[in-house]
């Protein structure tokens, strides 16, 4: 088999940014995977807290410049770049001025939700996805990880679904236990939509909650696999969504996580 182009999408990834398991998980995969001779792309947002000039991030002026509807607003997408040290990978920062230039991450100081972070999810899973194209680069596997990727899944077989450089693409989609109680407004399902997708497309979003982000990243992904520490309820959650769908590992022990998602991968791209 020629070797894979493997896109991997989170919301942290180490040494740039740790607030769970998700950012170990994401330094120590797509290195290993590398290792194996698969070709690696990495995106994530530019929360904040990312210090630029210590982490030496700086704009890719050519990938910048497209603006990315989040309901009936448009916002502009700033693409930025850092190398991950002691390692030959780099790391895609998707920006924008008002989503993700805030010194927290999900809260702010006061451990307030932030109300537009279904917008910021919106923004970035779209922007992943014009980020590829604009590369020209075409993944045979999108492994996303935890809620804030999970519309992804669901744009690539609906929207995109008839772009030549996702024809091929196939979908990962981990889950993990960094829930939330916060219940969005009514105007989400209009924010999340596009021109062919509507209401029947994203009902497993009706309930406007982080079980309804879990569930539609469940049901348009061709594999999900789980963290190592979710919790009862949302294994049940999964458990429940899981009836019809190809469920696969849990992430627990990091070496045997990636020889079992790198079959996964290859199983996958066929």
């Amino acid at each position: 088999m020629s070797k894979l182009r493997i896109l991997y999408v989170a919301s942290e990834i180490n040494p740039f940014l740790q607030t769970s398991e998700v950012a170990n998980f994401l330094r120590s995969l797509p290195q290993a995977m590398q290792e194996r001779g698969m070709e690696i792309r990495i995106l994530v947002p530019r929360f904040g807290l990312i210090n630029e000039r210590k982490n030496r991030l700086h704009e890719v002026v050519r990938l910048s410049g497209i603006n990315i509807a989040v309901g009936d607003e448009e916002k502009p997408l700033i693409i930025k770049v850092a190398s991950i040290p002691n390692a030959k990978l780099q790391v895609y920062f998707i920006d924008n001025e008002d989503y993700f230039q805030r010194k927290h991450v999900f809260h702010d100081k006061q451990q307030k939700f932030y109300e537009d972070n279904d917008e910021r999810a919106i923004f970035f899973c779209k922007g992943v996805i014009e980020t590829v194209k604009k590369l020209g680069w075409a993944p045979d596997i999108v492994h996303c990880n935890d809620w804030m990727t999970s519309l992804i899944p669901m744009y690539l077989k609906t929207t995109y679904k008839n772009e030549p450089l996702f024809k091929d693409t196939k979908t990962v989609f981990a889950i993990y236990n960094n829930g939330f109680s916060h219940t969005f407004g009514d105007d989400l399902l209009n924010k999340v939509k596009m021109v062919d997708i509507d209401d029947t497309i994203l009902a497993s979003l009706k309930s406007k909650d982080f079980a309804g982000f879990i569930k539609i990243g469940m049901e348009y992904a061709d594999m999900v696999v789980k963290g190592s520490e979710v919790s009862a309820e949302l294994n049940q959650l999964i458990e429940d969504f899981s009836k019809d769908k190809n469920f696969e590992i849990s992430i627990e022990e990091e070496q045997q996580a990636h020889d079992e998602l790198y079959g996964i991968y290859t199983s996958l791209a066929g």
